[in-house]
């Protein structure tokens, strides 16, 4: 098979390229860098399977080109992590809604090109029941709210998204990731696991914005890439929409005292106020948990990877940048 992967060198990106290249596969991406990276992609650039480009996925002919070589299309580009949403609105806005309209046009043109494209937990926005089930309703807050905008972008992406199923018979995927976590991914946009481990193994304050109770559940990239191509797999998953999370909370306190333990550190948790921490543009979410039986019931998917194992998985590739 030859699969197509926009945001190929981001953290995601970077492990689907490499474990369909294990398995036998051809594999082109496309990334802009803007929070991708090339070290993500150097241990198997030189693969003979692989071809990358680096590039914009608003560059329409290219991407034409590149979809018309390929078997099956994974859109993952997309601007990632609250910190970079909020200092590049515009630009994340404009690359998540006008680049994923290239991609379901350019899949439409091509013979109606199988697609899966991956959508957010954000879209839940502030609904507090949790866990949450893909028909649950999104509680969205003022459009002041920069973060709020993102949400509302990956909204649309899945409106467009089963517009084209429905009017066009597009076979296209919908996912909706929680937190994916694991080596390769970087605090620099905010994410919270690997923040919190170079602030353990460095000694300094594990800073905590809010009180420290908001509540996430963490999943392995290992986990999300293997239910990634199992849905690729599975033809009933098209016009479908699927959570990708993990369904063992954890607070964000618990968290840190848990990075502070596994890095046997010194680190102390500091508190730090929202208003403190991010720009007028920022409202957090107290729940973030997925219902997961969904997409148990389609392919078996059951995330094997826990909490401890993921943060000393990260903890070791993080020991290596110190």
């Amino acid at each position: 098979m030859n699969y197509l992967i926009t945001g190929g060198a981001g953290f995601v990106g970077s492990h689907l390229a490499e474990t369909l290249l294990k398995q036998g596969h051809k594999v082109i991406i496309i990334d802009d860098l803007s929070t991708g990276s090339l070290n993500n992609i150097k241990s198997f650039e030189n693969h003979p399977n692989f071809t990358k480009y680096i590039d914009t996925i608003l560059n329409e002919k290219l991407m034409d080109k590149l979809i018309s070589e390929a078997d099956y299309v994974y859109h993952l580009a997309a601007a990632v992590g609250v910190k970079y949403i909020i200092e590049n609105a515009l630009k994340s806005l404009l690359i998540n809604v006008r680049g994923t309209e290239i991609m379901l046009e350019y899949c439409h043109k091509n013979n109606n090109k199988p697609l899966l494209i991956t959508s957010t937990s954000e879209v839940y926005g502030k609904n507090e029941n949790a866990p949450f089930n893909e028909t649950d309703d999104s509680v969205i807050g003022s459009t002041a709210i920069t973060r709020w905008g993102y949400a509302c972008s990956k909204m649309f992406d899945e409106f467009l998204a089963f517009a084209y199923y429905r009017e066009r018979k597009l076979p296209v995927t919908i996912v909706r990731l929680f937190n994916t976590c694991g080596p390769r991914q970087t605090g620099q946009y905010g994410m919270v696991i690997p923040r919190f481990i170079m602030q353990a193994l460095k000694n300094e304050a594990i800073t905590v914005y809010g009180d420290g109770t908001q509540t996430r559940s963490f999943t392995s990239v290992y986990d999300v890439v293997w239910a990634l191509i199992k849905l690729s797999e599975t033809k009933n998953s098209f016009g479908e929409i699927f959570n990708i999370g993990n369904n063992d909370p954890i607070t964000i306190r618990e968290l840190a005292e848990l990075v502070i333990k596994l890095t046997n550190s010194k680190s102390k948790i500091q508190y730090i106020d929202y208003k403190d921490a991010f720009s007028s543009g920022f409202e957090d979410m107290k729940y973030r948990v997925p219902d997961i039986s969904k997409i148990k019931n389609f392919i078996g998917y059951n995330p094997k990877i826990k909490i401890v194992e993921l943060l000393n998985s990260v903890i070791e590739e993080k020991k290596t940048l110190i």
